[in-house]
Formats: C-alpha cells, sequence, structure tokens
C-alpha cells in the first residue's frame, strides 16, 4: 500500500482504495435493491412481489460480487489494510451520515411504524415500505407484514450477504468460518424462519436463539397465555425459555465464556460480527472503557430485572387468566432467587470471576430493595409494583 491508497482528509467524495469493475458493478446491483426501498417509502406498488424480490436478491447479489471482488485474488490472511483511512471505518462523513440515517430508521420503526406504512387502524391496509414485505410475510407466516417482519427481513439479509463477505476475508481460518456460519444459520433458521412458520401454524412463535432478557417480551401476558394455552408444546417452550436464562446459559457460559452465545448464536453478535466487522477497530480497548462497560452492563441487566419483574407482577394480578403462578408465590420465589444470588455472591463468589466486587453493595441494595417493595405491593394490594405501568417500562427497556 503507498501513500495515493490514503484518504487522510476522511472526505465523503474520496475513497482510500480504487475500486476494480467488478466492486463497481457489486455496487451498482446492490444499489438498486436500496432504490427499491427507498421508493417504497412514499410509493405502494399494486404487486409488491417483484420489486420486494428483486430488491433482496439485488442487494445480497451486489453485496456479494463486491466482496467477491474485494478478496477472493487476494492471498489468504488477515486483511484491514487501510480501515483508519476510510470515511466509512473511521468516523468521517460517510459514517456520521450512516449512523444517523440507521439509527433514526430503527427510532421511527419502534416508536411510529405508521410512518413506514403499518396499518394502525383497524381495517386498513399497509402501505408504503411495510407493504411492500407484505408478499413474503403472507407466504411464510400466513399474514401480512409488520414492522419487525420488514427489520427481521433486512437483518437476516445484512447478516448473510455480508456474512459471505466475512467467510470470504477470514477464509483462512476454520474457527472463524464455523463461527459465521453458525450465526447465519441460527439468525435464518431459528430467528427468522422458524417464528414465521409457527404462525401460520397458529402455534405459538418464539425464538429459541433469543434468550430473556434479549427477548423482552418473554413474560408480557399475550406471550405467556399463548404458551399455556397451546397445549404440550407451548409448555415446552416456557419450560426451555426459563431453563436457557436460569441453568442452560449459566452453565454453559461457565465453562466456555460468554462467546458460545454471542458469537455463535445470537442475532446480535451475528449482525456485529458480520457487517460489524470493519468497525470493530473503533472500539476503545482501554481498561477505564473496560470499567464504564461493566457498569452499563449491570445496569442494563438490573433495569432488565426490575422491568420483569414489574411486567410479572401485573400480569399476576388476575388468577383467572390460568396461570399457575399466584402473585404471592411470584412474590415469594423473587425473595427466593434474590436471596439465593445474594448467598452465592457471599459464599461462593468464584461463580461471578468476572464481576467487580465493589459492585456488590448496590446489587444487594437492589435485591434487598426489589425484595421489600414486592411484599409491600402485595400487602397494600396494588396493581404496579413501581407505581409505574409495567409496559411503559417493558417499552423503553425493549428499545
Amino acid at each position: 500500500m503507498n501513500n495515493t491508497d490514503i484518504d487522510s482528509s476522511l472526505s465523503i467524495a474520496a475513497s482510500a482504495f480504487t475500486l476494480n469493475v467488478m466492486q463497481k458493478i457489486g455496487l451498482a446491483i446492490g444499489g438498486i435493491g436500496l432504490l427499491i426501498l427507498f421508493v417504497a417509502l412514499g410509493y405502494t406498488f399494486l404487486n409488491p412481489t417483484l420489486p420486494l424480490v428483486v430488491s433482496l436478491l439485488t442487494m445480497t447479489l451486489g453485496t456479494v460480487l463486491y466482496a467477491h471482488a474485494t478478496y477472493s485474488h487476494l492471498p489468504e490472511g488477515i486483511k484491514n489494510n487501510g480501515v483508519w483511512f476510510k470515511a466509512l471505518s473511521n468516523k468521517g462523513a460517510l459514517a456520521w451520515v450512516s449512523g444517523i440515517v440507521i439509527t433514526g430508521f430503527y427510532i421511527i420503526l419502534y416508536w411510529f411504524p405508521e410512518y413506514l406504512g403499518l396499518a394502525v387502524a383497524e381495517g386498513a391496509k399497509n402501505t408504503g415500505l411495510v407493504a411492500l414485505f407484505d408478499p413474503l410475510s403472507q407466504a411464510l407466516a400466513g399474514k401480512v407484514a409488520s414492522q419487525w417482519f420488514v427489520y427481521g427481513t433486512l437483518y437476516t439479509v445484512a447478516i448473510l450477504a455480508l456474512g459471505y463477505k466475512f467467510l470470504l476475508k477470514y477464509r483462512h481460518n476454520k474457527y472463524q468460518q464455523l463461527r459465521t456460519i453458525s450465526v447465519m444459520f441460527f439468525q435464518l433458521g431459528f430467528a427468522f424462519m422458524l417464528p414465521a412458520i409457527m404462525e401460520s401454524l397458529n402455534q405459538p412463535y418464539y425464538n429459541f436463539a433469543n434468550m430473556w432478557p434479549l427477548n423482552y417480551y418473554f413474560f408480557d401476558d399475550w406471550h405467556l397465555q399463548g404458551l399455556i394455552s397451546s397445549g404440550a408444546f407451548g409448555l415446552f417452550m416456557l419450560l426451555f425459555g426459563i431453563a436457557m436464562f436460569l441453568f442452560i446459559s449459566p452453565i454453559l457460559t461457565y465453562f466456555y465464556g460468554k462467546r458460545w452465545y454471542c458469537s455463535w448464536v445470537c442475532g446480535c453478535g451475528g449482525l456485529a460480527e458480520t457487517a460489524g466487522d470493519p468497525f470493530r477497530q473503533l472500539s476503545d480497548k482501554s481498561m477505564k472503557a473496560w470499567k464504564v462497560e461493566r457498569w452499563m452492563i449491570h445496569s442494563v441487566l438490573v433495569f432488565s430485572i426490575l422491568m420483569t419483574a414489574a411486567v410479572l407482577f401485573s400480569v399476576l394480578h388476575d388468577s383467572g387468566k390460568g396461570f399457575w403462578v399466584s402473585k404471592p408465590l411470584f412474590v415469594g420465589i423473587l425473595v427466593t432467587i434474590i436471596g439465593g444470588f445474594a448467598a452465592i455472591l457471599k459464599f461462593k463468589p468464584k461463580y461471578f470471576k468476572q464481576m467487580d466486587k465493589r459492585i456488590l453493595p448496590y446489587v444487594y441494595g437492589i435485591g434487598g430493595f426489589l425484595a421489600v417493595l414486592s411484599i409491600v405491593m402485595l400487602v397494600s394490594g396494588q396493581y404496579n409494583l413501581f407505581f409505574v405501568d409495567s409496559y411503559i417500562l417493558r417499552s423503553n427497556y425493549g428499545f
């Protein structure tokens, strides 16, 4: 690499490397797919099947052609030349624009899906971008698309297409290839296809690769009732989901570390390891950053526990819904779990090797507060655990 290959200006108009013909063709084909999505934001196709197929195929094909033209002719080995000098991978203009567009798209998707064409009025039909995905949703799930089906489809296409790019880039490393194939498989099969097929069969859907607390709706009223009312299979899914975070995940994490899930199964890790590969050098490797991250991780975990407890507390207010666990029994289970966790921290701290001991007083304090508050709310007959609508907590946690 010579000095002419370096784009030190990080300009939106410059590139660190000259594109060859096949790279340009790949980008052009992928651009067609993105253009169709852009058009769908303001126009509802009368027959969306063809434009949807063309959009998904061209985005995938364009990415595959670009990746093949970029890496197939190079010798095996790590290929990160120039990542610090490209605008997109070193916080230049392209990076800022892309970050704002992608983040803004998710905010609209989560809070204002009607702007993307989701039908919110009873009897209305989807329009715009959401309507574009209706044919695929009808074929897989037997119903029109939701904003989350749109998101899941684009998410899966990104992991599959950029997973191919990752496989080419790291074709010298068998571990990386197996890990990437694993996350591609779990995203396509367990996170995308299986839930949609279960819906088409009028069965409760559950992403086996997405466990609580990532699966923030697992303990929602509608989800629990759907599982319980579905017979033996629904009961199996409920018990398996609980066992995943109480037993299976802790045991596997103890023996293999968190990578067994984050790098091999989880859809979040799958996107980070494929689409996020060109940006991994931007993460702060300092000890200060790691300390901040640990506080953030445990803060999110605490909030997820509080949110889940509040949702379950409100769900169990009506004992006539068919739940086996009553509100008093739930409070007893909660107090028992908190006490058991505190006992493990006290007498077997080696099971939490990565936990900073300085946060233990906060863990004890929050656990004790939650246990006492649960008992007080039970005695007082309050509906919501924190005097706040539990589903407001859940929606904010989901975001």
